[in-house]
């Protein structure tokens, strides 16, 4: 058995007109949601033990917001290819984790549809098809490597947006 848990970065900073995409940093709603998520997390036992992280700023910094909550310290690997990568990106990304609970932090469009992709039944949520700043699904595979993993094959355990966290 594997688990993913795939969150979009959470709300960044538009501050900087000027600032390049990829080095906007998180914007003080977006901080705040990272530490929400890191509590849900580990109050459902869903502790990431490697950690896939898109390198831009806004990614590294959800996944600094969320971390102080998880117990133990998950291996974080930037990878530069989940910028803004599409869904069969993510997807070979994923086939190379190696820890038995991974997390993987990108950027929209091609998260919500790599979510949709992976699981055989979509979770009971408005936003799951939009997949709001901050969105996590968690999603079991029954495989024994990564490698293993397909589109479809995915079960839906759980899924949240932060605004459902604070309420």
């Amino acid at each position: 058995m594997k688990r993913l848990i795939l969150t979009r970065h959470a709300k960044s900073s538009w501050d900087d007109p000027l600032m390049p995409d990829h080095d906007r940093p998180l914007n003080e709603r977006g901080k705040a949601a990272a530490a929400d998520l890191g509590q849900w997390l580990a109050s459902r036992g869903y502790v990431p033990d490697e950690v896939l992280c898109s390198d831009a700023v806004r990614t590294r910094k959800t996944f600094s917001g969320i971390a102080p909550a998880l117990p133990g310290a998950p291996v974080l690997e930037l990878k530069p290819a989940l910028y803004h990568a599409g869904p069969d990106v993510m997807m070979a990304v994923l086939r190379h984790a190696k820890g038995d609970t991974v997390m993987m932090i990108g950027h929209n469009p091609g998260i919500a549809e790599f979510a949709a992709r992976l699981v055989a039944h979509p979770p009971h949520s408005a936003d799951f098809a939009r997949y709001p700043t901050g969105a996590t699904l968690v999603v079991d595979f029954d495989v024994a490597d990564w490698s293993q993993v397909t589109f479809g094959s995915g079960t839906a355990v759980d899924f949240i947006v932060p605004r459902e966290i604070a309420a």
